[in-house]
C-alpha cells in the first residue's frame, strides 16, 4: 500500500517538533538553579527589572524559566492559579513542588502530543524545606518529561556547558555569597565578562524566613554579595537563631504581602 503524497510518519513528527522545541530554547540565555546553606539559590542573565524569568508561585515554591516568554508566563499563571485553589480548599502545606510539576507535566505532554507547534520553554519548580534534605528541584522539558534533580540544573543557552562549569565550583552547603559566585563563573563564557548587578536577575528561597520564603536580591544588596560573597545584611552572626541574614522584618501580626506570582509578568530568553 502506497502512502499519500506528503504524508510524514508519527515518529518523525515528533522528532520534528523536539528539534523545533530544543533550538527554540537553546536561543535564549541560561538560568541556573541550585542549593545553598539556607535554601534554593535561582540566577538569570537578565537586564529587565518587569519582565521575569524568576517568580514566586506559593509560600515556599519557586518558578525559573526559558524560551518564549508567553509560553512560560501561561504555564505561571495557571501554577498560581492551582495553587491558590488548593491552598485555599485544603491547607497551605498540600501546595508542593511535586504537585506542580505533575501538574505542568500533564499540560506540556498534551501541547507536545496535540498540538501543531510544542512550547518552547523548560522550567524548574523548586521548594525549600526545612532542612536541605527536604529541598526539591524539578526540571521540566517541553514534551513535559520531569527530572527530580539533585543540587543544582542549568536549562537554555548552552545548558551543558554551564552546568558542567557549575559542577566545578558547587558542594553541598555552600554559603550564599560562593553559591552566588559558583553560579555567575558557570553563566560566564570562558574568557567572558562577568554580568553586571544590574543585567542579573537573582532570588532565594530562604527556609529561615518566616511565612513566605521567596524572596529578589537586587540593588545594594546584591551589589555587596557580588563584591565580597558575604549575605548582604552583614556576618551570620548578627542573625538570630533559625533567622537568616536575608530575613526581612515583619510586623507582628501583620498578614503575608500578597505573592510576587500575582504581578511579575515574567521573560523572555
Amino acid at each position: 500500500m502506497s502512502m499519500p503524497f506528503g504524508y510524514v510518519s508519527p515518529e518523525q513528527q515528533m522528532r520534528d517538533k523536539a528539534d523545533y522545541a530544543r533550538k527554540g530554547i537553546a536561543r535564549g540565555r541560561s538560568v541556573v538553579v541550585l542549593q545553598y546553606e539556607d535554601g534554593i539559590l535561582f540566577v538569570a542573565p537578565n537586564p529587565s527589572r518587569a519582565l521575569h524569568k524568576i517568580s514566586e508561585i506559593y509560600d515556599k515554591i519557586g518558578f525559573a524559566a526559558v524560551g518564549r516568554y508567553n509560553e512560560f508566563e501561561a504555564l505561571r499563571l495557571g501554577g498560581i492559579r492551582y495553587a491558590d485553589i488548593n491552598g485555599y480548599t485544603y491547607a497551605r502545606d498540600d501546595v508542593t513542588a511535586r504537585g506542580l510539576a505533575n501538574l505542568y507535566a500533564q499540560n506540556l505532554g498534551q501541547i507536545f502530543t496535540e498540538s501543531l507547534k510544542p512550547f518552547e520553554v523548560e522550567i524548574v519548580v523548586a521548594e525549600v524545606g526545612d532542612s536541605s534534605d527536604e529541598d526539591h528541584i524539578y526540571r521540566l522539558t517541553f514534551d513535559g518529561s520531569v527530572f527530580d534533580e539533585a543540587g543544582l540544573v542549568a536549562m537554555g543557552g548552552q545548558a551543558e556547558a554551564v552546568a558542567g562549569r557549575l559542577k566545578e565550583r558547587y558542594r553541598d552547603g555552600l554559603p550564599l555569597g560562593e553559591a552566588l559566585e559558583a553560579a555567575l563563573f558557570a553563566l560566564t563564557e570562558p574568557g567572558g565578562e562577568r554580568f553586571p548587578a544590574n543585567q542579573l536577575e537573582v532570588a532565594v528561597l530562604d527556609r529561615n524566613r518566616p511565612h513566605r520564603k521567596f524572596l529578589r536580591l537586587n540593588g545594594p544588596r546584591l551589589e555587596r554579595l557580588l563584591a565580597d560573597g558575604a549575605p548582604a545584611a552583614g556576618p551570620a552572626t548578627t542573625a538570630t537563631k533559625n533567622e537568616s541574614p536575608l530575613t526581612a522584618p515583619e510586623t507582628p501580626g501583620a498578614p503575608p504581602t500578597a505573592p510576587d506570582g500575582d504581578i511579575d509578568t515574567g521573560s523572555s530568553g
